[in-house]
């Protein structure tokens, strides 16, 4: 898998990958997860990224994947459901907990398994991520996945309204679902 990642994807981004598998195998070494689903999904979460925005809504059309208007007017973030179907299709993968963590890595999602959350927090804080409260981010993840994706949705939050853009439903409702599950 890693070879073929290797082959498709920019080296920067190849490294993302490695990077944010590495992250997702400790993290899921920490919360009693499957640390092979954690590593095919860190690895694989990014392997539409070799498609141009342009080129992921024509294949979203072609292959009748239904896109909101969000995914549609920020076309980047059909990289997670393209994910899913090069993941099945180009890597084998028909596991359906290593396809929805791919699916929701990028905008969180409602009801996030353990696993999701893992890759979801993997792919924000892994080595390469360089941004004011991450180190204090990194921490957390260890000692309490819960709040550390909170906290990740809410970073996200900020920093997509700051750029005036749309923020997706996905992670409003994710935020909105994990702050009641914390305050339960």
């Amino acid at each position: 898998m890693k070879e073929k990642l290797n082959s498709i994807l920019r080296e920067d981004r190849f490294e993302h990958s490695v990077n944010v598998m590495e992250c997702a195998v400790k993290l899921s070494v920490c919360y009693k997860e499957d640390p092979d689903k954690a590593a095919i999904a860190g690895l694989l979460h990014d392997c539409a990224r070799f498609l141009e925005p342009e080129e992921m809504l024509r294949l979203c059309e072609k292959l009748d994947i239904i896109t909101d208007d969000v995914r549609k007017e920020n076309p980047k973030l059909l990289h997670d459901v393209l994910g899913v179907f090069f993941a099945e299709k180009e890597f084998g993968v028909s596991d359906p907990e290593i396809l929805s963590a791919i699916r929701s890595h990028t905008t969180g999602s409602e009801n996030m398994t353990r696993l999701q959350k893992i890759v979801f927090l993997a792919d924000f804080i892994e080595p390469g991520r360089k941004f004011k409260g991450v180190e204090e981010l990194r921490d957390l993840a260890f000692e309490d996945l819960d709040k550390a994706v909170l906290k990740a949705l809410d970073h996200t939050i900020r920093f997509v309204l700051k750029k005036g853009q749309l923020l997706h439903m996905d992670t409003v409702n994710a935020r909105n679902w994990l702050l009641r599950d914390i305050n339960k």
